[in-house]
């Protein structure tokens, strides 16, 4: 009999209070919540659950009590809410979580208070603001006693993870060292959680440092990690080490391991009805990218973008539309690809996640960067965008991608040489030709008048060439005037 089972067995007790009941569900629901085992932590919380997102009915039921069970709906409504694909989740479970918080506060227990600060990070972290995530976990950690090494550790942990999604390797691997005795009493679950993380820290630091013996080492602690969530039975972050696993393997080129690793992933998903499952599926797509079966990935990454547009996590959602926007320049759907590409550099820039919104940027100069279908404006102003987001990073890969598209920008703005591989004549001064006219549409706000002024041309000379042969730059000009033929008849 699990401890929930037997939290649950005591409310059958004639002698227990509605307040000790709610107490000793939200106590099983907490359980559970910890055990990954969602739809059971909602029916623990019988009638007290209204619903994702919804306000309990807590009028009744002493100050502690009423935020505890604030708490756990706040909780079970950010955890349901992701793995359901639930519009809007996030943000509702956080004003529970703010209430609860602030009665926890009056009542003067700032464990608790660390304990939906914890959640709150969380709902931070799904929406891809790591600044916020990372700072109310900072002041979590602060009042906590050594007795506490659950909720000790789950902060650590979270924290690691947010340095890793910032690119932030040595501070998360820090982090992890010196949690590292927290865990080592603890129990199966949070075990796993350790050997996770850490893992994930090391496959970062690999692809930094080119050091593969960090990517053996990764594989191992993956293993670990599978094995203890085995163990303590919990089946998603069991699936979502494997997911991790087989990207690593992916990232070293083992393709058909990866393929396994992800099959068992996403069996252990859809068994589950998880959302989660979306996450799955990208790395799926990523591994047929790198095997160059672009047909398969675009079927599943259109599965990825619906699925992650319903949850309402920009930072995921921005990720799946950059790999949308490889597959469909892969495919010769260039507009499209460019359009997504600003979609995605958009949905993480408003989300605050930089660096999702940067590498979708440096995507889109590699991907669109060496011909005109991007102006040498555009170019010009995505690189530098890209630069600043990317700023911070410690990722070697990410700089190593930076330095190729500053090489790829400065060879579009310096234009063609004699020696240039495909050199002609007339391809130079087709070039030069359109550098001359999308500046002088620049200057002039895109008035074809102007511009042909500037340039020392008829308007119909400018207009004939913008219709010929530089029709990428219409969308510079502003709209043609029609023009009205005089009233006066012309006398023979």
């Amino acid at each position: 009999m699990t401890l929930a089972d037997m939290r649950m067995k005591e409310l059958g007790t004639p002698s227990v209070t509605d307040s000790e009941s709610a107490l000793q569900r939200c106590r099983a629901s907490a359980d559970l919540i910890n055990a990954g085992q969602y739809d059971a932590a909602r029916e623990a919380l019988g009638e007290l659950w209204p619903g994702v997102g919804e306000r309990p009915d807590v009028k009744r039921l002493p100050p502690l009590t009423a935020a505890e069970v604030l708490l756990q709906c706040g909780a079970l409504s950010g955890w349901l809410g992701s793995t359901r694909s639930v519009s809007g989740a996030q943000e509702k479970a956080q004003d529970l979580l703010f209430e609860a918080l602030r009665k926890f506060q009056s009542q003067g227990r700032q464990a608790k208070v660390s304990e939906a600060q914890y959640e709150l990070g969380m709902c931070y972290w799904r929406l891809g603001q790591y600044d916020e995530a990372r700072v109310v976990m900072r002041e979590a950690l602060k009042p906590l006693a050594d007795e506490d090494v659950e909720l000790k550790a789950k902060l650590l942990i979270r924290l690691s993870a947010v340095e890793i999604w910032e690119n932030r390797y040595y501070e998360a691997l820090t982090i992890l060292k010196e949690a590292e005795p927290v865990f080592k009493s603890a129990n199966d679950a949070l075990k796993g959680r350790w050997h996770g993380q850490m893992a994930i820290a090391l496959v970062r630091l690999s692809l930094t440092e080119g050091n593969d013996e960090y990517s053996d080492r990764a594989i191992i602690e993956f293993t670990a990690a599978i094995y203890h969530y085995e163990q303590a039975g919990h089946e998603r972050n069991c699936a979502a080490n494997l997911n991790n696993l087989a990207m690593t393997l992916y990232k070293m080129g083992r393709y058909r391991e990866a393929h396994e690793n992800l099959d068992r992933a996403h069996a252990i998903y859809a068994r589950l009805k998880d959302g989660t499952l979306a996450q799955v599926n990208e790395t799926r797509a990523r591994v047929l990218i790198a095997e160059k079966r672009y047909r398969e990935a675009e079927r599943v990454i259109e599965d990825v973008v619906a699925a992650l547009e319903k949850i309402g996590e920009p930072a995921q959602f921005a990720d799946a539309l950059t790999l949308q926007g490889i597959v469909w320049a892969r495919l010769c759907g260039f507009e499209n690809s460019i359009q997504v590409l600003r979609r995605a550099m958009k949905v993480a820039q408003d989300s605050g996640a930089s660096t999702q919104a940067g590498l979708a940027a440096l995507t889109l100069i590699e991907e669109h960067g060496a011909t005109r279908r991007l102006s040498d404006s555009e170019l010009s102003k995505i690189y530098w965008r890209a630069d600043e987001l990317l700023k911070g990073t410690q990722d070697e890969e990410d700089v190593a991608r930076l330095r190729a598209c500053a090489r790829l920008v400065v060879r579009r703005l310096s234009g063609l040489k004699l020696r240039d591989r495909n050199f002609s004549l007339y391809s130079a001064v087709h070039e030069f030709e359109a550098r001359l006219i999308e500046q002088a549409l620049d200057e002039t706000g895109g008035s074809v008048t102007r511009a042909a002024r500037l340039l020392g041309l008829k308007y119909q000379t400018l207009a004939s060439l913008l219709k010929a042969r530089h029709r990428e730059l219409q969308k510079k000009r502003t709209p043609a005037k029609r023009r009205l033929r005089s009233i006066i008849k012309k006398v023979e």
